[in-house]
């Protein structure tokens, strides 16, 4: 049980016995010194339902509080908050626990089957600015779902099918037949936009990617094996970005359209057995009432088209029943663009009528915003083109390296490049992953690497000073008490033993901007705890507690960075 969850247990039962059953209970931890380490909110809110003064009622709440060897002292302030001051032994003893637990004393949750949809390019392009976003999001909370212990299954759901793969294999044997068509796949980018070119300018060629377009998908084993060949260089591509950013996402990973593909009449046809989805001038499309135009029409969702063609609405949902019928999925993240975020309503609405998922299962679309330019305007090149991904991670590598070399002249060249790819990419990550995901945000380059404010490199220097403390001491004793008895010490002990809590809210919401806040929040106090607590200027029992809570800042700021996908450094 975390924290946040034991003191709620004493305080709903608080409510309970002052006839307060049916009130929400707003208990969060205090974000100023002096009104305690938490705070309970809920009571004002009560009192005025009951029309009765919440001073009064905050006072038969306190009198209800068990909180012995919990809370040095409960106390009432303003017109009905609750503060409660946490007791020093009761802290040093949940500290003690954290530091004994290879997990930092997180317990792990009841494991569920949870599919975590992320990524997602189209291969018929090099991977740029846009795909990073969704990439690092879904790595985030597949490691944060993961620690808890459930059993992610991540589904990297590419884009390896259509009409544009006709054109692309049509291409790709015209290249192999002039003898360079390895030459020509080193730059996606660049191979497209010629196929698009010989496409738009030549009436064969277009006709001869149409024609490809049908025998690929009545699979024509020649055609199949270039778009196979295709698609296995594409995805040698992605992986060198997941490489270079270090993602949990692999080859076995990959679940594209292509893989529904014989599954997408079937879908079809039991939607038109159930009677959802109906002909409509000989397309099928499920008409749903939940999403009425200001008209009263209700919205068409279309799953085939006039002459039997599929959509995504097709593949989405041949999508949803394998991912239930197969992988037995209890939850399942889409983390998408926010502007899918209609097509993902209807998407979930169809799938619960037509009953592809359970009742109690769960249908999440992880939206998020758009990363901007410093001109907020959604980020290009100078030319106005899109960036590829891996020429921006390689850029931030090459920043860091340039600001770690001015800072640290006497490194050797492999020390710098070790660093610049830690912090060139941590930084990167952690300017999205700090941000609310559904905001849109600006890149900033000097922003996101400075080594001041909230910034990874702020964040992976503060490890870094925790492991130089370490190295100038010989031994000390790790079962030592952590004393609180100083306010720096209090507030920074306090903190780390919120971890769990924090988790749980980025494993239920799925933001994992509160990850990132509280990192932040735990090297700060770090810091003044730092300042203000000598660690190795004392001796004896209050130095072997510093250490501990010392190791204790270290543990969790490499533990909480991890989830995040962000490597840190003993030397920086």
């Amino acid at each position: 049980m975390s924290l946040l969850q034991e003191l709620e247990a004493h305080v709903r039962a608080a409510f309970d016995a002052c006839g307060l059953q049916d009130e929400p209970i707003l208990l969060q931890a205090a974000s100023k010194a002096g009104f305690g380490d938490y705070q309970i909110n809920g009571v004002m809110g009560a009192a005025k339902k009951q029309k009765t003064n919440p001073r009064s009622l905050a006072e038969q709440v306190v009198s209800a509080l068990k909180l012995e060897g919990i809370a040095q002292k409960t106390e009432i302030a303003g017109p009905g908050f609750i503060n409660i001051h946490l007791a020093p032994e009761f802290i040093i003893q949940k500290a003690q626990m954290a530091l004994q637990s290879d997990r930092l004393a997180v317990s792990e949750h009841t494991p569920k089957n949870i599919v975590v949809d992320y990524s997602s390019p189209n291969l018929a392009k090099e991977m740029h600015v846009g795909h990073l976003r969704s990439s690092i999001i879904g790595d985030a909370l597949n490691r944060v779902l993961r620690f808890f212990g459930h059993n992610v299954i991540a589904q990297n759901h590419v884009g390896d099918w259509g009409t544009q793969f006709g054109m692309l294999t049509a291409y790709l044997l015209e290249t192999e037949q002039q003898g360079d068509a390895s030459l020509a796949l080193a730059d996606l980018e660049d191979f497209y936009r010629r196929a698009k070119i010989r496409f738009d300018e030549d009436p064969a060629f277009a006709q001869k990617a149409r024609e490809y377009v049908v025998k690929l998908q009545s699979g024509d084993q020649e055609i199949l094996a270039l778009w196979k060949q295709f698609v296995s260089i594409s995805l040698a591509h992605c992986q060198a970005v997941y490489n270079k950013l270090g993602l949990l996402l692999s080859q076995k990973d990959v679940m594209g359209e292509s893989a529904y593909n014989n599954d997408l009449q079937a879908t079809v046809d039991e939607l038109v057995q159930m009677g959802l989805a109906v002909d409509d001038n000989g397309s099928k499309v499920i008409f749903l009432d939940e999403f009425k135009d200001q008209d009263g029409k209700p919205a068409a969702f279309i799953i085939q088209k006039t002459g039997g063609g599929f959509l995504y609405a097709t593949t989405d949902l041949a999508c949803i029943r394998y991912r239930t019928r197969e992988l037995k999925a209890q939850r399942t993240l889409y983390v998408v663009d926010a502007r899918q975020s209609l097509h993902f309503q209807e998407l979930f609405c169809t799938a619960r009528k037509a009953k592809f998922v359970s009742d109690d299962a769960r249908l999440e679309h992880i939206a998020f915003g758009t990363m901007m330019g410093e001109d907020n305007k959604p980020f290009k090149t100078r030319d106005g083109g899109t960036v590829k991904l891996v020429d921006l991670l390689n850029e931030a590598i090459q920043r860091a390296g340039a600001l770690v070399q001015a800072k640290n002249p006497d490194l050797t060249s492999e020390q710098v490049a070790k660093i610049a790819q830690v912090v060139g990419i941590g930084a990167v990550k952690y300017a999205d992953l700090s941000k609310s995901r559904t905001s849109d945000y600006v890149f900033k380059w000097d922003s996101m690497l400075s080594f001041e404010g909230n910034t990874a490199p702020y964040l992976q220097y503060a490890y870094t000073r925790t492991q130089s403390v370490f190295r100038k001491v010989a031994q000390f004793d790790q079962n030592a008490p952590i004393a609180v008895e100083d306010v720096a010490e209090k507030q920074l002990a306090v903190a780390l033993l919120q971890f769990e809590d924090v988790l749980n809210t980025v494993a239920q919401s799925c933001y994992p901007h509160h990850l990132a806040t509280y990192l932040y929040q735990i090297a700060t106090l770090f810091s003044r705890f730092y300042e203000a607590c000598p660690i190795l200027k004392v001796e004896g029992s209050l130095k072997d507690s510093r250490l501990q809570l010392t190791q204790l800042t270290a543990r969790t700021l490499k533990q909480g960075l991890d989830l995040l996908g962000i490597e840190v450094l003993d030397v920086m």
